[in-house]
């Protein structure tokens, strides 16, 4: 078969290779890929500018829809055949302490598909059958690939966050994860709906207004303080999630909280802060992160999908066989898209 392997730290060290087809284990299934999404960390690998360890050489590729093509002998609950999408905990130590809470996703020894085993951005892919959400008929599986970064959201937003119907949201960056926020926002019953970008960002802050956004800042050099400032009683909005993962992002998220307000932290960033956080401090904020995501999430997030209050046709911006897989890429690195998802 033929994958997309990223095979050294140096930028642009990704190519098509020929690969044999997976051998599974009594616990695994062979999945059959039918569509895999582009995430971030797949742009931050080809630019070799990541902050994680990665086994190279590896299979890209860790937000994927497909069938299974085959079955080991001690799975159940499963058939050929069956639409199915997986989580990304390819790996896991039975011993961990986080496993037994139900918080594999937290577990530091982890490996991932995409970076730590090989992922899906191939036909075939060795998946644990502990990984596996059956996708409901209604749901195709090129929006099913999607279903990831969805999850990724959903636990930033509905989850580590504590929202109240009414209060008052502001989103920073709104890539991928920080427009799917957006949506969960939405869903969850934001009051005002902001989301701060950049110049660079005037295509992505529309797409926010498509999914739910009251307000967008930053496409034409608004000032982002004075806005808050002005906006309802003036001493800023109840929620922050910062998907944008720079210094920068953080410390306009610390200005724009109301005091005894929350600031969620989902974007990754591995520069130094270089700011005070008094503000921290005088305003009492909690300052929390989130990561990844765990079993009932993903079939929460299904279920939305599937009913359609999730609406991933603004996101989802192009299918591609996986030979264009570097034009998608560049698309999405220059945020001509917001979303791109390859066909193996």
């Amino acid at each position: 078969m033929i994958g997309l392997v990223n095979y050294s730290k140096e930028p642009h060290s990704v190519e098509l290779r020929e690969l044999p087809i997976p051998e599974i284990g009594e616990e695994d299934v062979l999945f059959k890929v039918h569509a895999a999404s582009i995430c971030g960390s797949d742009l931050h690998q080809y630019a070799g500018k990541q902050s994680w360890k990665v086994n190279y050489p590896v299979v890209l590729g860790h937000e994927f829809a497909g069938s299974i093509a085959c079955l080991g002998s001690r799975v159940h609950g499963f058939k050929e055949g069956d639409r199915v999408v997986s989580e990304t905990a390819a790996i896991l130590p039975l011993d961990s302490a986080f496993i037994r809470q139900g918080l594999y996703n937290l577990e530091p020894k982890r490996l991932g598909f995409g970076y730590g085993v090989n992922g899906a951005m191939a036909p075939f892919v060795k998946v644990p059958a502990r990984c596996l959400h059956h996708v409901p008929a209604s749901l195709p599986l090129e929006k099913a690939a999607l279903t990831e970064p969805c999850c990724v959201a959903y636990n930033a937003v509905c989850v580590n966050s504590h929202m109240r119907p009414g209060d008052a949201v502001a989103v920073i960056g709104p890539g991928p994860i920080g427009l799917l926020c957006v949506a969960m926002a939405r869903l969850a019953g934001a009051g005002h709906l902001i989301v701060i970008g950049t110049a660079a960002d005037a295509k992505r802050l529309e797409v926010a207004r498509q999914i739910g956004a009251d307000t967008v800042l930053g496409a034409h050099g608004e000032d982002v303080g004075e806005w808050v400032k002005s906006f309802g009683d003036g001493y800023g909005v109840d929620l922050v999630i910062d998907s944008a993962g720079v210094s920068a992002s953080l410390q306009m998220a610390l200005y724009i909280v109301r005091p005894a307000g929350q600031i969620t932290k989902v974007g990754w960033g591995p520069q130094p802060l270089g700011f005070s956080l008094d503000q921290l401090v005088q305003k009492a904020v909690t300052l929390q992160g989130s990561f990844s995501h765990n079993w009932p999430i993903w079939e929460k997030v299904l279920s939305l999908l599937a009913s359609g209050k999730i609406d991933l046709n603004p996101i989802l911006n192009r299918i591609s066989p996986l030979v264009e897989w570097r034009d998608a890429f560049e698309e999405m690195h220059a945020g001509a898209i917001v979303k791109g998802v390859l066909l193996p």
